[in-house]
Formats: structure tokens, C-alpha cells, sequence
């Protein structure tokens, strides 16, 4: 008899193991010519080699399951252990949801140009999402990461964007690292929060699979197998905008955010986001989508506050 010990690394072993170990029950019902063993965070699986990577298999399947819906019940555990793995599988991936978030919420594209950015991001590695202020910009952006860090096209997350307001020096700014960024980082804390259960996005910050650092920090380093986000990248200037391009690595994707009507820059400072459209624009592999008010899906006094700005701002956003 083969033994073959799984650790469990992307699951919570109480999630998968249930109540009283009685998701274990179910797979052992299921594959009655194992024997599995649950211990701490590994599951040893004592069997035939062809019954032991049918099982994992299966196996892996459950977790994938649980990490895309954030949860797991003794339904949709037979019902994957009965079903054919591909056809599993494309019913999972193809329901039109990008990220099952906590508590059950279904996260979709909900606009026009939400959806453009999601079908730009399957034929493009690098995409600027631009407009105004509750566009869903950088909510989308972060749930197409999070996407593709749970369906493995990544293996972590970055998010970036400049600290203008202390002029990219954080040093007099209380607390550690992560206490001086948290105040500039809050948007895209609130909105893994919703993509994420506490203790899985703890782990991940924890682990480095999600970093969070300020522009000024992504000088140097070459990422790789990344899903990348500046956001408010209206805050970036000439240098800083051609440092963070120029970090893309190895099967990376990029999304690049920011609201041209927001520029907190010295006035004679030329934004690197409008700098990088006119530079970029015919670039292959770069995309663009443009945002508008139509796209707001904040309060609906947001998309009043919006038209009203433009009409004296010249309409230049």
C-alpha cells in the first residue's frame, strides 16, 4: 500500500476537513479503497497509485471550488467528486462572475466599460483604466487580479500608487511600513476585503502572495509572474510612470489606473498618465478604456457632481 502525504498550503485545513472532519467522511465514502488520514494541516492518503492521483485530482478540484466561492458544503463536494473533471470545470469558469467575494457577493463587471477592461485584459498584458471617481476602475482591476491569482495565471499580487501627499517620503509618518501606506492604500484594502476572507487575504499579505508597497519602492525590481495595479497613477510623473513600465516581467499583466480631473502634482508637473496615453497609444499589447459618468456606480448624486465639474472644467478629463 502507497502513502502519499498532501499538504494543505492554499485551503484552510478546517475548511476542507468540515465540522467534525466531515468533508473527510464524504471523501472517504467516495473513495472507499483509500484510507485517509487528517492531521494538522495534511492529509495523508494511504491506497493504489492510480486511486491516489484520481483522489488528489478530485482533491484539488474541492479546493479550487472553495477558493473561487469562498465556501464548501456537502453538495458541491459530490457533486465534484461525481462529475466529469473538464465539464466541472468550464461551469465554474465560464458563469460570467469574476470573483465569488465574502459572504456570498457575486462580483461582476456591471458597465459598458467595466466589461471593456475585462475583455481587454484577456487579449492585452498591459491595460490604462481612465475617469472619473466611482467608475469602478480600480474595483475592477483588483478583482481581475485576485481572478487571476485564484485561477493560478499569476502567482502574486502587487498594488502600488504614489504618495503625493507626503511627496513619496514616508518617513515622518508614524508606525511601520505598513501603517504609513495604509492611509493611501485604503481603496484597494476595502476592496480586497470584499474579494477575500479576512483570514485568506491576512495570509496572503503575510506570506507576500498580495503585496502592497508605494510607487517609490517598485524601483528595481523586475516582476514576474505578477498581476500588477497602480492606481491613481494621475499622481505619477514623467520618471515614475517610465520606472514602473519598465518593472514588467515574465508573464505579467499590468493595470494601470488613474483620474486625469484628480492631479495632485505641482502645476508645471506633467501628469504620467496623460504623458503615457499620448506616448503609448500605438503601442501592441497596450490597451485603453476610457471611463465616464455613465460608468459611476456610486450614489447617483456622484454622476450629478461629475457633469457639473465638467461643464466648467471645459470637459479636458
Amino acid at each position: 500500500m502507497n502513502e502519499r502525504i498532501i499538504e494543505l498550503t492554499e485551503i484552510n485545513p478546517n475548511d476542507l476537513f468540515g465540522a467534525h472532519n466531515s468533508n473527510v467522511e464524504i471523501l472517504q465514502k467516495y473513495f472507499s479503497k483509500l484510507k485517509l488520514v487528517a492531521r494538522g494541516n495534511k492529509l495523508k492518503v494511504y491506497g493504489e497509485p492510480e486511486i491516489l492521483d484520481e483522489f488528489e485530482k478530485r482533491l484539488n478540484m474541492i479546493i479550487a471550488y472553495f477558493n473561487r466561492y469562498n465556501k464548501l458544503d456537502e453538495n458541491s463536494i459530490e457533486r465534484i467528486l461525481t462529475t466529469n473533471g473538464n465539464e466541472h470545470k468550464t461551469k465554474i469558469f465560464a458563469d460570467g462572475v469574476l470573483v465569488h467575494g465574502v459572504n456570498g457577493k457575486l462580483i461582476k463587471a456591471q458597465t459598458v466599460n467595466q466589461r471593456k477592461m475585462v475583455e481587454k485584459m484577456v487579449k492585452n498584458d498591459m491595460l490604462f483604466a481612465i475617469g472619473p471617481a466611482g467608475t469602478g476602475k480600480t474595483y475592477t482591476a483588483v478583482a481581475l487580479a485576485v481572478k487571476a491569482l485564484k485561477e493560478k495565471e499569476v502567482k502574486r499580487i502587487i498594488l502600488t500608487r504614489p504618495a503625493v501627499e507626503s511627496g513619496e517620503n514616508l518617513g515622518f509618518l508614524p508606525g511601520d511600513l505598513k501603517e504609513k501606506l495604509d492611509p493611501y492604500m485604503q481603496p484597494l484594502y476595502d476592496a480586497l476585503r470584499d474579494m477575500i476572507p479576512f483570514e485568506k487575504l491576512d495570509s496572503y499579505l503575510e506570506k507576500g502572495v498580495i503585496q502592497i508597497a508605494p510607487l517609490a519602492f517598485m524601483r528595481g525590481r523586475t516582476l514576474d509572474n505578477a498581476f500588477v495595479i497602480l492606481d491613481e497613477a494621475q499622481n505619477t510623473t514623467h520618471n515614475q510612470m517610465k520606472m514602473f513600465l519598465t518593472r514588467m516581467g515574465k508573464n505579467a499583466k499590468f493595470i494601470i489606473t488613474g483620474d486625469p480631473g484628480q492631479i495632485d502634482l505641482p502645476k508645471r508637473q506633467v501628469s504620467g498618465i496623460k504623458e503615457a496615453v499620448l506616448t503609448l497609444k500605438e503601442v501592441k499589447g497596450i490597451a485603453f478604456v476610457f471611463l465616464d459618468d455613465k460608468d459611476v456606480i456610486r450614489h447617483r448624486l456622484v454622476k450629478q457632481i461629475i457633469s457639473a465639474y465638467k461643464s466648467i472644467e471645459g470637459g479636458n478629463e
